[in-house]
């Protein structure tokens, strides 16, 4: 009958949605740690729509699946998808090989993760033909100009002072010169100072986000304020500096604000130690793997990607490992032995991952194809071979670790054995 049907079909898959809902959601709201409020307005946004998406799925959903349950019959046809259950046998038999797999290609992912370039000169990340981009290459090559410096020194300070100032900057290496007051006109003079500030310029030879520039503002800080101590240096140069900092502190902020409340879910979820290192251990091999292949393909990303990626890819694809670690619960809870408990939960789940995966990739492959703002373009392409990375890992790498992990498995967590009589 429809309507039991879709009664057990919510009972039974309500822990696993919820569960995966959960992990999803911790991992944007960990987004929402970064001091770099781009962050906060991602995962905001993100939480919103899985929250949502959740609600819809087990209130609206099975409500138009019967009412259109007539139309689905009919429109009833065979799966296009292989059947990979097939293969469920072959993977737990020969487990050992996907464990080893796994070992082998740890390292050199760790690596390749750890070397990844990445950028944060924003205007690389736009189209080469736009007006502003095409000026400032016209700018460098005719001028020799890539960054301008903007020097903001009490109004109250001595013109002699700024002089002496300016003559130390034009000494770092890498100034190309500054403006001194005397050459300014008297008609523009009004426009560069009022009653707190006064504007001088000093131009860079440098490229933004560079270590040479990075170590150009430091000196030229020393010496600002040596001659004015709340000077202030600003600029894109300057700017871009600050980026730095405060990104590479959100990278490890928001990385282990992720896996810390991902962990603490799934040992809540499943009431087990070991799981939670083996689920996110599996998911965060598959992040290594994703962010490693720019590096040896030498290519640089983005700052942003490596921040977001890693926290999308984890809590969106661990629901994978979630549907398939809820099935083999199951099974060894029912009595069955461990080959076999495996072997179902891989037959089972495996074509609901597939299915999952190749609805992310399909839904984030077309905008990074298309688009032609780098920013855009990678944080999609990232995420979509994220997502058949961590398909291909949960499929054939994560029944290898429960085979090999069964008995820790069993002992370090609660209700994976029937229930004595």
């Amino acid at each position: 009958d429809k309507h039991r049907a879709m009664a057990h079909a919510i009972s039974q898959t309500f822990s696993s949605v919820i569960g995966s809902s959960v992990t999803t959601i911790a991992g944007f709201i960990a987004l929402c740690f970064m001091s770099f409020t781009l962050g906060l307005d991602i995962g905001v946004v993100m939480v919103k729509g899985v929250i949502l998406g959740v609600l819809a799925c087990v209130t609206i959903l099975p409500s138009m699946i019967l009412c259109c349950d007539k139309i689905i019959e009919k429109t009833k046809h065979k799966p296009f998808l292989p059947d990979i259950g097939k293969i469920s046998d072959k993977v737990t038999k020969r487990y050992l090989i996907y464990v080893a797999l796994f070992v082998v290609l740890l390292f050199p992912a760790i690596y390749g993760n750890n070397h990844t370039g990445v950028y944060y000169n924003l205007d690389e990340t736009l189209p080469k033909d736009l007006p502003s981009i095409i000026a400032n290459e016209k700018l460098k090559e005719d001028y020799d100009m890539n960054t301008t410096h903007m020097i903001l020194v009490d109004s109250s300070t001595d013109s002699a002072d700024v002089g002496k100032m300016l003559k130390e900057m034009d000494k770092v290496d890498g100034i190309k010169w500054s403006v001194p007051a005397s050459m300014i006109p008297d008609s523009v003079t009004s426009s560069l100072k009022n009653d707190k500030y006064q504007l001088v310029l000093a131009n860079s030879e440098y490229k933004v986000a560079t270590d040479e520039l990075n170590d150009q503002i430091k000196e030229l800080n020393t010496i600002l304020h040596k001659y004015d101590e709340g000077g202030m240096l600003i600029g894109e140069g300057p700017l871009t500096a600050d980026l730095i900092d405060i990104t590479d502190k959100d990278f490890k902020t928001v990385s282990a604000v992720s896996i810390g409340i991902i962990f603490v879910i799934i040992m809540l979820l499943f009431k087990s130690i070991s799981l939670p290192i083996i689920l996110v251990g599996v998911i965060e091999f598959a992040i290594f793997v994703n962010m490693g292949i720019p590096y040896y393909m030498g290519t640089k990303l983005p700052f942003v990607a490596s921040i977001v990626i890693g926290t999308i890819q984890l809590g969106s694809t661990v629901d994978y490992a979630i549907l398939m670690t809820t099935r083999y619960k199951r099974e060894r809870n029912h009595g069955a032995n461990k080959y076999d408990s495996i072997t179902t939960a891989h037959r089972v789940s495996a074509q609901s991952i597939m299915v999952s995966a190749l609805s992310f990739f399909a839904a984030t492959i077309g905008v990074g194809l298309y688009s032609n703002i780098d920013m855009i373009s990678s944080l999609c392409i990232l995420m979509a071979r994220g997502a058949l990375i961590s398909m291909v890992v949960v499929i054939f790498v994560l029944p290898s670790m429960f085979m090999v992990f069964d008995k820790v498995i069993v002992k370090t967590s609660k209700g994976f054995l029937p229930p004595k009589e």
